[in-house]
């Protein structure tokens, strides 16, 4: 008997914005060049393999005015429109790759840092996108300032949780503006367990942050243990969650999705793997699936500055 996969194509619409299906395309820095042809294949070429949501790859908020505008970009995302998806972009605090954490910025430094948010928001808006994600997981340093045992300031960036996430919430109160001006949704990306905090205080910064306009929560990852099981406690907040971790496995995006413990499910390195991932399965073409296998080959060529490629392309 074919297994039955329609949950995982069941549109969704998010204030104006039809996704097509459940599938997204995570933020993976895979090192293509957003403003050059590339950037507009690598992009363009995984919206046509049927996804629903292509979120570009992290991308520091000090590039935009600069190497990237809105002319350039609006051209990535033509591409992944032409590919009947909807494009987002992942905003990284800073350039990507440097290393700066709470304690060594002063308040005009952090003033500066939320003003490059909002230049980044108006420039993505000028461009088309869809959405903007601020990448506030993972150890980088929104997820720094949100860390207890990270984020030792004394002034109103830090101590009690109201103190620690209140550069993410002026993050998104910074581009909202512009998000609700374009009809452009803001996602927000967030590590659901961290150094010193759980899931009750990640409720409560999800909680402010769906209050101060976030449309979409975006929880990386999951455990091992159980599909989606890190994003569940979140599907109470009322808006569209998204879970990741192995849900290449379709049984395992399934899960995720009929237990109502996800709105969307990412498929990352799978969709590196195979462009045409979301396709093959409704399709059920199992059996044509090029599989990730774990190498991290991929992680290789991100290391060593080269664009991300992998092992299992013929």
């Amino acid at each position: 008997m074919a297994q039955d996969v329609s949950a995982l194509f069941k549109p969704l619409k998010v204030k104006g914005k039809t996704f097509r299906n459940r599938i997204v395309m995570p933020p993976m820095v895979v090192s293509r060049d957003l403003a050059g042809a590339d950037g507009r294949e690598w992009y363009g070429r995984h919206a046509k393999g049927g996804v629903a949501l292509v979120i570009v790859e992290a991308t520091g908020v000090v590039e935009f005015g600069s190497r990237l505008a809105a002319h350039n970009l609006k051209l990535l995302v033509e591409a992944v429109h032409d590919g009947g998806a909807l494009a987002a972009i992942q905003l990284y605090p800073g350039a990507f790759g440097q290393s700066v954490g709470p304690g060594q910025l002063g308040k005009r430094e952090i003033g500066d840092l939320v003003g490059r948010y909002r230049t980044a928001a108006e420039i993505c808006a000028a461009a088309g996108f869809d959405g903007i994600e601020p990448h506030g997981a993972h150890g980088f340093l929104l997820n720094q300032f949100f860390s207890p045992e990270q984020n030792i300031r004394s002034d109103e960036y830090g101590g009690g949780i109201e103190g620690r996430m209140r550069l993410a919430l002026e993050i998104v109160e910074a581009v909202r503006p512009a998000a609700q001006g374009a009809g452009m949704l803001i996602l927000y990306r967030h590590t659901p367990v961290g150094k010193g905090y759980g899931i009750e205080e990640s409720l409560s910064l999800a909680a402010a942050l769906v209050k101060a306009g976030v449309d979409i929560l975006d929880m990386s990852p999951s455990s091992d243990k159980a599909p989606g099981d890190r994003a569940e406690p979140f599907m109470r907040l009322g808006v569209p969650v998204i879970a990741v971790n192995e849900l290449d496995r379709v049984d395992r995006a399934l899960e995720a999705l009929r237990l109502n413990r996800a709105t969307l499910v990412a498929v990352g390195r799978g969709l590196i793997a195979d462009p045409d991932w979301a396709l093959k399965v409704r399709a059920g073409r199992f059996e044509e699936i090029v599989r990730c296998t774990g190498c991290d080959n991929c992680f290789g060529d991100l290391d060593a500055g080269r664009p991300v490629g992998c092992v299992e392309w013929k």
